[in-house]
């Protein structure tokens, strides 16, 4: 497949350089300072001399500038390399690079995260590249970004405390459900499809209602092409990753998601269905600012940016969760030993609870640390608003920022011994503030933050109660692309209590 990838790749940049002419106008255009383009000599001068003042860096080729080498660096398992190499190379936390066809700079580093999460909205605001518009299109003509601004105005209600404590026994239920029909019973499995299974059967049941194991089945299918190719080279054409997962939106949108909102409408005018059941009921039956309500087409485009954020990076976690504990069996011990108390202390049938995911302070521990170890926001672009100065460098009006969770995570300045496994970096006050940033930061930290932490605890201990494991494949490559997996899905053996 990554031959494809690079053949795909050379030819779009033969088809670039028939008209290299117009490309290097383009380029010099694109990052050239914004003025008032008089053309008179001191604000030439002025130009000439903030360009100088930008980050150090190379824009690699025409259009595709680096973004080849910064896939390339996830294929082989190693996304920091692409970071490090760089600050190495230019002895600078901050760079400039080309990626996903736009000038940008590459913030590293605590500070550098601090100042970002610090001004957003001010300086720099979200920013996803066109590829996304394209696979998540909206129906009213707004950016991706708008959309994402609406939602999580509106996301604080499905999320907020009280809400999320009555998530925990549905959790729990569907936990249980899916050990039981998945692992049980079973000598070998792999891990990977599984972990996404679950996530995405909690997702479907909070989300929308959808229970049915068969449901939910067809819908992962169209769902998983989605999102292999959401952040990969926007190349249209049949058989790439973007094109699959393009075609694979088009059909959720219209075969499913609409089904169900048009289904839900009627459920809710017959009073079959509850106004507060799930975010569904909510979105159909709450008005914006305007008192305006959703589109059901609006409607279906959220959802599925939901099912994206609420699905793909706790499968991630629970996957990475299973190898670690594999391979480290004194926190195995560890986890097992806390769950095991809680699981004692409940009675026969008794559901999780509250309290119960509050005593699971080890257990998050070991979490957190997988969440530092193997991300799965490797990090994130923002869109510069106005010019500015930031350590002496200028940084230009709409060029594209993007921040490296790597640049912290892994860097022994913030950790020391960066590769090794150690939960008790969490312990106490934890790590240096905007040094662990998993879920991002500031006003764009991942609003479900929490939703994701109880339902990687409830799988944690559904998981060690019922069973040690050991891996198939120690050496288990990992890719990451745009979010880690194990090559070949972590096959494990299963050792049932």
């Amino acid at each position: 497949m990554e031959v494809l990838y690079v053949s795909l790749l050379c030819l779009f940049i033969v088809l670039v350089f028939l008209s290299l002419h117009m490309l290097i106008l383009y380029k010099e255009e694109k990052y050239a300072v914004s003025g008032s383009g008089s053309g008179s000599e001191s604000e030439e001068g002025r130009r000439k001399r903030k360009r100088q003042l930008l980050p150090p860096g190379k824009t690699g080729w025409p259009v595709v500038g680096e973004s080849f080498q910064y896939l390339a660096a996830g294929w082989k398992g190693q996304p920091e390399k692409f970071v490090f190499d760089r600050i190495a190379k230019y002895a600078s936390y901050i760079y400039k690079t080309n990626l996903m066809r736009e000038p940008t700079v590459v913030f590293c580093g605590a500070p550098a995260h601090k100042f970002l999460f610090q001004n957003e909205n001010k300086l720099v605001q979200s920013w996803w590249p066109s590829s996304v518009d394209k696979i998540f299109p909206s129906s009213n003509q707004t950016s991706s970004k708008e959309e994402a601004i609406k939602m999580r105005k509106m996301l604080p209600n499905f999320f907020k405390p009280e809400a999320l404590q009555r998530y925990i026994g549905i959790m729990d239920t569907i936990a249980q459900r899916h050990f039981a029909a998945d692992w049980e019973n079973k000598d070998m499995i792999v891990v990977f499809p599984l972990s996404k299974r679950y996530t995405f059967w909690l997702a479907c049941r909070l989300f929308l209602s959808i229970e049915d194991p068969k449901d939910v089945d067809k819908f992962l299918e169209r769902f998983n092409l989605l999102a292999e190719g959401l952040l990969s080279i926007p190349v249209q054409l049949p058989g790439t990753p973007f094109y699959k997962s393009v075609k694979a939106s088009e059909y959720i949108r219209t075969e499913y998601l609409l089904r169900i909102i048009k289904q839900r409408k009627i459920d809710l005018a017959e009073g079959k269905a509850s106004p507060t059941q799930d975010i569904l009921s909510y979105m159909l039956l709450t008005p914006d600012e305007d008192g305006k309500f959703m589109k059901e087409t609006d409607i279906a485009d959220k959802i599925l940016g939901l099912l994206i954020g609420g699905h793909d990076t706790a499968s991630s976690a629970c996957a990475f969760i299973v190898k670690y504990l594999a391979e480290l069996p004194h926190i195995y011990q560890g986890v097992y030993k806390e769950q095991m108390d809680i699981a004692k202390s409940k009675t026969p049938g008794e559901l999780l609870n509250w309290d119960d995911i509050q005593k699971m302070k080890f257990s998050w521990n070991v979490a957190c640390e997988v969440l530092r170890l193997a991300p799965p926001l490797q990090g994130a672009f923002r869109d510069v608003l106005t010019d500015f100065m930031y350590e002496g460098f200028y940084i230009p009006k709409g060029w594209k920022i993007y921040w490296s969770a790597h640049s912290t995570h892994k860097n022994p300045e913030y950790f020391s011994e960066p590769y090794k496994f150690d939960p008790s970096r969490f312990e106490g006050r934890g790590p240096v503030p905007y040094t662990f940033v998993p879920f991002g930061g500031g006003p764009r930290m991942c609003p479900g933050k929490e939703y994701a932490r109880l339902e990687i605890l409830v799988f944690m201990h559904n998981l060690v109660k019922r069973f040690r494991w050991e891996k198939l494949i120690p050496d288990e490559k990992i890719i990451v692309n745009p979010m880690p997996v194990p090559e070949k899905g972590l096959p494990i053996r299963l050792f049932p209590y």
